[in-house]
């Protein structure tokens, strides 16, 4: 990161070919949104050199969308995002039932920009009570 560009760059995700027809880079608060849906999105064990990576939202897929679930998807979503980005500072993770999908629930991820300060909140849909 350079003091021009506090955020990072690297290629963007998912994957894909810009219109110069080289690979896509994102960067500044895109940048910081990608990273998140990644780290998110992520099961440990997947990515082969760094094996502890990712939130593991994948373990709940059969668990049912309750309040006790919702609070160690909480749990999971607020250690792995401590864990693997430091360019945010958590302000909240709020986990609820999906409203249209009976077997999901919303994570609504609230933080701060260490670099600026300023706020955004990205929101994530998990699986759950699959049968």
């Amino acid at each position: 990161m350079s003091a021009l560009n506090p955020f990072g760059k690297s290629l963007s995700f998912p994957p894909r070919v810009g219109i110069d027809g080289r690979m896509a880079w994102s960067e500044g608060e895109q940048n910081i949104r990608e990273s998140i849906a990644v780290i998110l999105r992520t099961e440990p064990g997947e990515r082969v050199a760094l094996a502890p990576f990712g939130a593991g939202l994948g373990r709940f897929l059969f668990e049912p969308n309750n309040a006790a679930t919702h609070v160690r998807i909480e749990g999971a979503i607020g250690a792995a995002l401590a864990r693997w980005e430091p360019r945010i500072k958590l302000e909240g993770v709020e986990v609820t039932p999906d409203p249209r999908q009976a077997d999901a629930a919303l994570a609504a991820v609230d933080y701060r920009l260490v670099a600026t300060g300023a706020r955004a909140r990205i929101s994530v849909t998990v699986p759950l009570g699959q049968t």
